[in-house]
């Protein structure tokens, strides 16, 4: 027993001095080496100051660039003879290149063509039906003549396609 007690007693001991004021230096060098690095950078707001005036002076920048592109004359490529025009000279070329040209009156829309089934496909339950016949849902809840009464758009089918079309020619 007298063995345990001792144990603890070693176990238990305090640091020494000289330990803690060692973390406590360190701790201070530490804080050192922060304002030494910190210290000299600015505390004010030049630096959000001179982004901003960079800033500007690429915006400026850029805005020269557009307006020089939009208001001068230059070769796009040389070799196939395109150039560049400023804007409102383009804009004159195209007002007396249009007042030149004749209005085309508007001819009808064409339609597109009927399109055929291919000869293997079976065609759809809604083709096969004869324009103005009934159709009938599962249960037959409609009679025939309430739909024949009254054709809508939906009802309506165009006549049905042949089972094997010719091939079609384009003139």
């Amino acid at each position: 027993m007298a063995d345990t007690q001792s144990a603890r007693s070693i176990a238990y001991t305090r640091a020494p001095f000289s330990t803690w004021l060692g973390i406590v230096c360190l701790f201070g060098l530490f804080g050192l080496i922060v304002l030494a690095v910190i210290g000299p950078s600015p505390r004010t707001s030049d630096y959000e100051e001179t982004r901003a005036k960079k800033r500007m002076e690429k915006l400026k920048t850029l805005h020269e660039e557009s307006q020089k592109e939009l208001t001068t004359y230059a070769w796009v490529d040389k070799n196939k003879g395109v150039a560049r025009i400023p804007i409102d000279r383009a804009m004159e070329v195209t007002v007396a290149d249009l007042a030149q040209k004749k209005p085309a009156p508007a001819g009808p829309i064409a339609t597109p063509a009927a399109q055929t089934a291919p000869a293997g496909a079976s065609p759809a339950p809604a083709a096969s039906q004869q324009p103005g016949t009934a159709q009938q849902g599962a249960a037959g809840s409609s009679p025939p003549s309430a739909i024949a009464a009254s054709p809508s758009p939906a009802t309506q089918q165009s006549p049905p396609v042949p089972a094997s079309p010719a091939p079609a020619t384009t003139p």
